[in-house]
Protein backbone atom coordinates (compact mmCIF):
# COMPACT_ATOMS: atom_id res chain seq x y z
CA UNK A 1 0.00 0.00 0.00
CA UNK A 2 1.52 3.01 -1.23
CA UNK A 3 0.45 6.33 1.27
CA UNK A 4 0.93 9.75 0.27
CA UNK A 5 0.38 12.93 3.12
CA UNK A 6 0.34 16.15 2.01
CA UNK A 7 1.28 18.94 4.26
CA UNK A 8 2.32 22.76 3.26
CA UNK A 9 5.60 22.53 5.70
CA UNK A 10 7.68 19.55 6.74
CA UNK A 11 8.89 20.70 10.61
CA UNK A 12 7.27 23.99 10.65
CA UNK A 13 4.04 24.24 13.19
CA UNK A 14 2.24 21.38 15.00
CA UNK A 15 -0.01 19.75 11.75
CA UNK A 16 3.37 19.15 10.44
CA UNK A 17 4.83 17.80 13.45
CA UNK A 18 2.04 15.36 13.16
CA UNK A 19 2.11 14.81 9.98
CA UNK A 20 5.98 13.54 9.82
CA UNK A 21 5.21 11.66 12.99
CA UNK A 22 2.65 9.43 11.28
CA UNK A 23 4.27 8.91 8.00
CA UNK A 24 7.33 7.42 10.50
CA UNK A 25 4.93 5.89 12.66
CA UNK A 26 3.48 3.85 9.17
CA UNK A 27 6.79 3.24 7.88
CA UNK A 28 7.33 1.39 11.66
CA UNK A 29 4.12 -0.81 10.36
CA UNK A 30 5.70 -1.39 6.84
CA UNK A 31 3.53 1.01 4.55
CA UNK A 32 5.07 2.78 1.98
CA UNK A 33 5.08 6.28 2.63
CA UNK A 34 5.87 9.32 0.95
CA UNK A 35 5.69 12.78 2.52
CA UNK A 36 4.98 15.77 -0.21
CA UNK A 37 5.49 19.28 0.86
CA UNK A 38 5.75 22.57 -0.35
CA UNK A 39 8.74 23.40 2.04
CA UNK A 40 11.49 20.61 2.66
CA UNK A 41 13.99 21.20 5.70
CA UNK A 42 15.43 18.16 6.39
CA UNK A 43 17.42 15.48 4.17
CA UNK A 44 14.95 12.17 4.71
CA UNK A 45 14.05 10.83 1.86
CA UNK A 46 10.50 10.22 2.10
CA UNK A 47 9.76 13.45 2.35
CA UNK A 48 9.46 15.25 -1.51
CA UNK A 49 9.02 18.98 -2.26
CA UNK A 50 6.41 19.82 -5.35
CA UNK A 51 9.23 23.09 -5.36
CA UNK A 52 11.93 21.48 -7.87
CA UNK A 53 12.84 23.85 -9.82
CA UNK A 54 13.53 28.05 -9.52
CA UNK A 55 10.56 28.87 -11.30
CA UNK A 56 8.29 26.35 -8.78
CA UNK A 57 10.46 28.37 -6.27
CA UNK A 58 9.27 31.89 -7.32
CA UNK A 59 5.75 30.13 -8.36
CA UNK A 60 5.37 29.14 -4.18
CA UNK A 61 6.21 33.09 -3.27
CA UNK A 62 4.14 33.96 -5.93
CA UNK A 63 0.73 32.03 -4.67
CA UNK A 64 1.91 32.77 -1.06
CA UNK A 65 1.63 36.72 -1.51
CA UNK A 66 -1.30 36.80 -4.06
CA UNK A 67 -3.38 35.19 -1.49
CA UNK A 68 -2.09 37.32 1.68
CA UNK A 69 -2.78 40.17 -0.84
CA UNK A 70 -6.36 39.51 -1.36
CA UNK A 71 -7.30 39.22 2.11
CA UNK A 72 -4.90 42.49 3.10
CA UNK A 73 -7.08 43.97 0.63
CA UNK A 74 -10.67 42.72 1.31
CA UNK A 75 -9.82 44.20 5.11
CA UNK A 76 -9.72 47.25 3.59
CA UNK A 77 -5.59 47.57 3.31
CA UNK A 78 -5.20 46.08 7.64
CA UNK A 79 -2.87 43.45 8.95
CA UNK A 80 -5.61 42.26 11.35
CA UNK A 81 -6.26 39.06 10.90
CA UNK A 82 -3.79 38.36 7.87
CA UNK A 83 -3.33 34.85 8.91
CA UNK A 84 -5.79 34.36 10.81
CA UNK A 85 -7.95 33.23 7.35
CA UNK A 86 -6.99 31.60 4.15
CA UNK A 87 -8.77 31.42 0.90
CA UNK A 88 -7.21 28.78 -1.18
CA UNK A 89 -7.54 31.07 -4.28
CA UNK A 90 -4.01 29.70 -5.66
CA UNK A 91 -1.66 26.39 -5.36
CA UNK A 92 0.45 23.79 -6.89
CA UNK A 93 -1.29 21.67 -9.33
CA UNK A 94 -0.27 18.36 -8.33
CA UNK A 95 -3.29 15.62 -9.47
CA UNK A 96 -1.40 14.81 -12.53
CA UNK A 97 1.86 14.28 -10.27
CA UNK A 98 4.16 11.14 -9.76
CA UNK A 99 3.53 11.07 -6.27
CA UNK A 100 -0.53 11.20 -6.48
CA UNK A 101 -1.02 9.06 -9.82
CA UNK A 102 1.53 6.71 -7.91
CA UNK A 103 -0.31 6.32 -4.57
CA UNK A 104 -3.44 4.18 -3.10
CA UNK A 105 -4.35 6.66 -0.36
CA UNK A 106 -4.11 10.32 -0.59
CA UNK A 107 -3.61 12.09 3.66
CA UNK A 108 -4.71 15.38 3.38
CA UNK A 109 -3.00 17.45 6.10
CA UNK A 110 -2.54 21.22 6.56
CA UNK A 111 -2.57 22.44 3.27
CA UNK A 112 -2.91 26.58 3.20
CA UNK A 113 -0.65 29.48 3.08
CA UNK A 114 -0.19 28.02 -0.99
CA UNK A 115 -0.01 24.70 -0.91
CA UNK A 116 -3.14 23.72 -2.55
CA UNK A 117 -6.22 25.82 -3.65
CA UNK A 118 -9.78 24.79 -3.67
CA UNK A 119 -10.10 23.79 -7.57
CA UNK A 120 -7.09 21.86 -7.05
CA UNK A 121 -8.62 19.88 -3.85
CA UNK A 122 -11.73 19.11 -6.20
CA UNK A 123 -9.39 18.02 -9.22
CA UNK A 124 -7.88 15.51 -6.19
CA UNK A 125 -11.51 14.33 -5.40
CA UNK A 126 -12.44 13.84 -8.64
CA UNK A 127 -9.56 11.02 -9.25
CA UNK A 128 -11.72 8.39 -7.79
CA UNK A 129 -8.45 7.53 -5.46
CA UNK A 130 -9.45 7.07 -1.49
CA UNK A 131 -8.92 10.15 0.27
CA UNK A 132 -8.22 10.49 4.00
CA UNK A 133 -8.32 14.60 5.63
CA UNK A 134 -6.63 14.95 8.53
CA UNK A 135 -8.31 18.23 10.39
CA UNK A 136 -5.51 20.24 12.33
CA UNK A 137 -7.80 23.14 12.64
CA UNK A 138 -11.35 24.23 11.96
CA UNK A 139 -10.48 25.53 8.19
CA UNK A 140 -11.95 22.18 6.01
CA UNK A 141 -15.20 23.17 7.91
CA UNK A 142 -15.53 26.98 7.59
CA UNK A 143 -15.41 29.44 4.74
CA UNK A 144 -11.79 30.86 5.32
CA UNK A 145 -11.54 31.04 9.23
CA UNK A 146 -8.85 28.69 11.14
CA UNK A 147 -10.78 28.38 14.06
CA UNK A 148 -14.15 29.88 14.71
CA UNK A 149 -14.12 30.87 18.58
CA UNK A 150 -17.70 31.60 19.36
CA UNK A 151 -18.96 31.88 15.58
CA UNK A 152 -21.23 29.04 14.26
CA UNK A 153 -21.91 31.40 10.92
CA UNK A 154 -20.06 27.56 9.10
CA UNK A 155 -23.58 25.76 9.93
CA UNK A 156 -25.27 27.96 7.86
CA UNK A 157 -22.85 28.80 5.21
CA UNK A 158 -20.58 31.64 6.32
CA UNK A 159 -20.85 34.67 5.37
CA UNK A 160 -21.26 38.09 7.98
CA UNK A 161 -17.23 37.00 8.66
CA UNK A 162 -16.42 38.64 12.09
CA UNK A 163 -12.42 38.07 10.81
CA UNK A 164 -13.18 40.25 7.86
CA UNK A 165 -13.27 44.23 8.16
CA UNK A 166 -16.85 44.84 6.01
CA UNK A 167 -19.06 41.84 6.73
CA UNK A 168 -21.63 41.23 4.79
CA UNK A 169 -23.92 38.05 3.53
CA UNK A 170 -22.26 37.26 0.63
CA UNK A 171 -18.34 38.46 2.19
CA UNK A 172 -15.24 36.56 0.89
CA UNK A 173 -16.40 33.80 3.97
CA UNK A 174 -19.49 33.28 2.02
CA UNK A 175 -18.26 33.02 -1.31
CA UNK A 176 -15.43 30.66 -0.48
CA UNK A 177 -17.67 28.54 1.39
CA UNK A 178 -19.04 27.98 -1.94
CA UNK A 179 -16.62 27.39 -3.90
CA UNK A 180 -15.29 24.31 -1.18
CA UNK A 181 -18.83 23.17 -0.99
CA UNK A 182 -18.55 22.75 -4.89
CA UNK A 183 -15.30 20.98 -4.38
CA UNK A 184 -15.74 18.07 -1.68
CA UNK A 185 -19.45 17.75 -2.75
CA UNK A 186 -20.12 13.83 -3.42
CA UNK A 187 -16.23 13.58 -3.32
CA UNK A 188 -16.44 10.94 -0.24
CA UNK A 189 -13.75 12.13 1.60
CA UNK A 190 -13.11 10.13 4.90
CA UNK A 191 -12.59 13.17 7.57
CA UNK A 192 -10.51 12.42 10.49
CA UNK A 193 -10.42 15.44 13.45
CA UNK A 194 -7.62 14.76 16.02
CA UNK A 195 -9.88 15.16 19.03
CA UNK A 196 -13.59 14.73 19.99
CA UNK A 197 -14.18 18.47 20.08
CA UNK A 198 -12.95 19.12 16.27
CA UNK A 199 -15.11 16.39 15.10
CA UNK A 200 -18.60 17.57 17.37
CA UNK A 201 -17.76 21.02 15.29
CA UNK A 202 -17.22 19.23 12.02
CA UNK A 203 -20.36 17.41 12.51
CA UNK A 204 -22.22 20.31 12.54
CA UNK A 205 -20.82 22.05 9.47
CA UNK A 206 -22.94 22.61 6.47
CA UNK A 207 -20.16 21.87 4.13
CA UNK A 208 -19.44 18.17 5.17
CA UNK A 209 -23.04 17.30 5.61
CA UNK A 210 -22.58 13.57 4.32
CA UNK A 211 -19.36 13.03 4.61
CA UNK A 212 -17.58 10.10 6.54
CA UNK A 213 -16.47 11.84 9.95
CA UNK A 214 -14.47 9.94 12.83
CA UNK A 215 -11.52 11.24 15.27
CA UNK A 216 -8.02 9.47 15.64
CA UNK A 217 -5.52 11.69 17.96
CA UNK A 218 -1.64 12.50 16.39
CA UNK A 219 0.93 10.09 17.31
CA UNK A 220 3.70 10.45 19.60
CA UNK A 221 6.86 8.54 19.77
CA UNK A 222 6.85 7.17 23.51
CA UNK A 223 9.92 5.54 22.97
CA UNK A 224 11.96 9.17 22.52
CA UNK A 225 9.91 11.06 24.70
CA UNK A 226 10.38 9.28 28.07
CA UNK A 227 10.64 10.23 31.76
CA UNK A 228 14.47 10.95 32.93
CA UNK A 229 16.99 11.96 35.38
CA UNK A 230 15.54 15.68 36.51
CA UNK A 231 19.18 16.44 37.61
CA UNK A 232 20.99 15.54 35.03
CA UNK A 233 18.81 16.72 32.46
CA UNK A 234 18.70 20.36 34.78
CA UNK A 235 22.47 20.11 33.87
CA UNK A 236 22.86 19.68 30.60
CA UNK A 237 20.26 22.81 29.99
CA UNK A 238 21.85 25.17 32.46
CA UNK A 239 18.72 25.26 34.62
CA UNK A 240 18.40 25.74 38.54
CA UNK A 241 18.81 22.28 40.21
CA UNK A 242 17.25 23.78 43.51
CA UNK A 243 13.83 25.23 42.67
CA UNK A 244 10.67 23.94 41.02
CA UNK A 245 10.54 24.50 37.64
CA UNK A 246 6.99 25.67 35.47
CA UNK A 247 7.42 25.17 31.34
CA UNK A 248 6.21 27.23 28.70
CA UNK A 249 6.34 26.84 25.15
CA UNK A 250 5.03 28.36 21.66
CA UNK A 251 6.38 29.25 18.12
CA UNK A 252 6.13 32.67 19.08
CA UNK A 253 6.45 33.15 22.40
CA UNK A 254 4.17 36.52 22.69
CA UNK A 255 1.24 35.54 20.38
CA UNK A 256 -1.75 36.60 22.25
CA UNK A 257 -3.76 33.70 21.09
CA UNK A 258 -1.17 31.30 23.08
CA UNK A 259 -2.39 33.04 26.37
CA UNK A 260 0.35 34.80 27.01
CA UNK A 261 -1.40 37.86 29.06
CA UNK A 262 -2.94 35.08 30.98
CA UNK A 263 0.35 33.46 31.90
CA UNK A 264 1.71 36.70 33.17
CA UNK A 265 -1.28 37.39 35.08
CA UNK A 266 -1.01 34.15 36.96
CA UNK A 267 2.97 34.29 37.99
CA UNK A 268 1.84 37.23 39.24
CA UNK A 269 -0.35 35.52 41.62
CA UNK A 270 2.55 33.45 42.40
CA UNK A 271 4.85 35.76 43.57
CA UNK A 272 4.90 34.64 46.98
CA UNK A 273 6.52 31.66 45.70
CA UNK A 274 9.38 33.65 44.02
CA UNK A 275 12.06 31.98 46.01
CA UNK A 276 11.21 28.71 45.03
CA UNK A 277 9.53 28.43 41.76
CA UNK A 278 11.14 29.55 38.45
CA UNK A 279 9.31 29.90 34.61
CA UNK A 280 11.60 28.17 31.80
CA UNK A 281 10.16 29.39 28.05
CA UNK A 282 10.76 28.75 25.07
CA UNK A 283 9.74 29.52 21.51
CA UNK A 284 10.67 33.06 19.19
CA UNK A 285 10.17 36.34 21.51
CA UNK A 286 9.09 38.84 19.36
CA UNK A 287 8.77 41.51 22.47
CA UNK A 288 10.64 41.23 25.57
CA UNK A 289 8.65 39.50 28.11
CA UNK A 290 10.84 38.26 30.92
CA UNK A 291 10.17 41.23 33.27
CA UNK A 292 6.31 40.78 33.00
CA UNK A 293 6.31 37.69 34.75
CA UNK A 294 6.18 37.70 38.42
CA UNK A 295 8.59 35.19 38.58
CA UNK A 296 12.23 34.95 37.86
CA UNK A 297 12.72 33.50 34.08
CA UNK A 298 15.20 31.18 31.59
CA UNK A 299 14.22 32.11 28.27
CA UNK A 300 15.74 29.12 26.02
CA UNK A 301 15.02 30.48 22.78
CA UNK A 302 13.73 28.72 19.65
CA UNK A 303 14.30 25.16 20.14
CA UNK A 304 14.59 22.34 17.18
CA UNK A 305 16.66 20.14 18.56
CA UNK A 306 14.21 16.90 19.54
CA UNK A 307 16.69 15.60 21.96
CA UNK A 308 17.09 18.81 23.55
CA UNK A 309 13.40 19.52 23.87
CA UNK A 310 12.89 15.82 25.53
CA UNK A 311 15.68 17.18 28.26
CA UNK A 312 13.86 20.16 28.45
CA UNK A 313 10.60 18.29 29.88
CA UNK A 314 12.60 15.93 31.87
CA UNK A 315 13.81 19.10 33.70
CA UNK A 316 10.69 20.65 34.91
CA UNK A 317 8.32 19.80 37.62
CA UNK A 318 4.95 21.37 35.20
CA UNK A 319 4.02 21.92 31.89
CA UNK A 320 1.49 25.51 31.51
CA UNK A 321 -0.70 25.75 28.16
CA UNK A 322 -2.78 28.60 28.78
CA UNK A 323 -3.74 28.79 24.80
CA UNK A 324 -6.59 30.25 24.31
CA UNK A 325 -7.54 28.31 20.74
CA UNK A 326 -6.30 24.47 20.59
CA UNK A 327 -7.01 20.60 18.95
CA UNK A 328 -4.58 18.68 20.21
CA UNK A 329 -1.26 20.37 21.54
CA UNK A 330 2.04 18.33 20.65
CA UNK A 331 3.39 20.26 23.18
CA UNK A 332 0.71 18.67 25.49
CA UNK A 333 1.44 14.79 24.69
CA UNK A 334 5.47 15.37 24.83
CA UNK A 335 5.08 16.67 28.07
CA UNK A 336 2.67 13.85 29.64
CA UNK A 337 4.87 11.42 27.51
CA UNK A 338 7.73 12.64 29.55
CA UNK A 339 5.97 12.34 33.06
CA UNK A 340 5.11 16.09 33.46
CA UNK A 341 1.29 16.73 34.57
CA UNK A 342 0.10 19.64 32.39
CA UNK A 343 -2.01 22.58 33.45
CA UNK A 344 -3.83 24.45 30.73
CA UNK A 345 -7.56 25.81 29.88
CA UNK A 346 -11.01 24.13 29.16
CA UNK A 347 -10.90 24.71 25.82
CA UNK A 348 -10.57 23.06 22.46
CA UNK A 349 -9.42 19.22 22.89
CA UNK A 350 -7.40 20.26 26.02
CA UNK A 351 -9.65 18.34 28.44
CA UNK A 352 -9.32 15.63 26.37
CA UNK A 353 -5.71 14.90 27.31
CA UNK A 354 -5.45 16.48 30.71
CA UNK A 355 -7.59 14.44 32.90
CA UNK A 356 -8.64 16.71 35.71
CA UNK A 357 -6.56 16.28 39.37
CA UNK A 358 -5.32 12.80 37.78
CA UNK A 359 -2.51 13.90 34.84
CA UNK A 360 -2.50 17.56 35.85
CA UNK A 361 -5.23 20.15 36.19
CA UNK A 362 -8.14 22.21 33.74
CA UNK A 363 -8.35 26.21 34.63
CA UNK A 364 -11.53 27.78 34.21
CA UNK A 365 -11.36 29.22 30.40
CA UNK A 366 -9.61 32.63 30.97
CA UNK A 367 -9.28 32.60 34.29
CA UNK A 368 -5.47 33.58 35.60
CA UNK A 369 -6.70 33.20 39.01
CA UNK A 370 -7.62 29.40 38.12
CA UNK A 371 -4.19 29.00 36.26
CA UNK A 372 -2.11 29.97 39.12
CA UNK A 373 -4.65 27.33 41.07
CA UNK A 374 -3.45 24.64 39.08
CA UNK A 375 0.15 25.56 38.83
CA UNK A 376 0.00 25.75 42.60
CA UNK A 377 -1.66 22.66 42.84
CA UNK A 378 0.69 20.81 40.62
CA UNK A 379 3.67 22.03 42.30
CA UNK A 380 2.35 20.92 45.84
CA UNK A 381 2.19 17.35 44.61
CA UNK A 382 5.78 17.81 42.90
CA UNK A 383 7.62 15.74 45.10
CA UNK A 384 5.22 12.76 44.31
CA UNK A 385 4.81 9.99 41.42
CA UNK A 386 0.95 9.93 41.50
CA UNK A 387 0.15 13.06 38.60
CA UNK A 388 3.72 11.68 36.65
CA UNK A 389 2.32 7.97 36.20
CA UNK A 390 -0.95 9.35 35.59
CA UNK A 391 0.31 11.53 32.49
CA UNK A 392 2.52 8.79 31.55
CA UNK A 393 -0.12 5.90 31.18
CA UNK A 394 -2.67 7.88 29.59
CA UNK A 395 -0.40 8.72 26.83
CA UNK A 396 0.55 5.18 26.43
CA UNK A 397 -2.73 4.24 26.59
CA UNK A 398 -4.23 6.53 23.98
CA UNK A 399 -1.22 8.51 22.08
CA UNK A 400 0.99 5.73 21.30
CA UNK A 401 2.32 5.15 17.83
CA UNK A 402 0.84 1.75 17.48
CA UNK A 403 -2.42 2.87 18.64
CA UNK A 404 -2.49 5.63 16.08
CA UNK A 405 -1.69 3.77 13.17
CA UNK A 406 -3.93 0.65 13.83
CA UNK A 407 -6.95 3.19 13.38
CA UNK A 408 -5.54 4.72 10.61
CA UNK A 409 -5.02 1.52 8.39
CA UNK A 410 -7.75 -0.10 9.31
CA UNK A 411 -9.08 3.29 7.66
CA UNK A 412 -6.96 2.54 4.33
CA UNK A 413 -7.81 -0.76 4.09
CA UNK A 414 -11.69 -0.12 4.18
CA UNK A 415 -11.35 2.94 1.55
CA UNK A 416 -9.41 0.77 -0.30
CA UNK A 417 -11.29 -2.19 -0.40
CA UNK A 418 -14.37 0.61 -1.35
CA UNK A 419 -12.85 2.04 -4.40
CA UNK A 420 -12.06 -1.46 -6.06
Amino acid sequence: MKVLLINTFETKGGAAVACKRLAIALQKQGADVTMLVRDKTTTDKFVESIVSSSILKLYSKFSFITERLQIFRTNRFKKNNLFAISTASCGFKIHNSPQVQEADIIHLHWINQGMLSTSEIGKLAKLGKPIVWTMHDMWPMTGICHHSGDCTRFMEGCGYCKFLTKPSTHDLSYQVFRKKKNAVCNSNIQYVACSQWLRNKTEKSLLLTGNQMTNIPNPIDTDFFVPGDQLKARQELSLPTDKKLILFGAAIVSEKKKGIDYLIKSTNLLTDLYNDVELVYFGKVKDEISEAFGLKTHPLGYMSDMNAIAKMYQAVDCFVTPSLEENLPNMIMEAMSCGVPCVGFETGGIPEMITHLDTGYIAQYKSAEDLATGIRTILAKSGEDTFKKAARAFVLANYSESIVVEKYLKIYNTLQKNAE
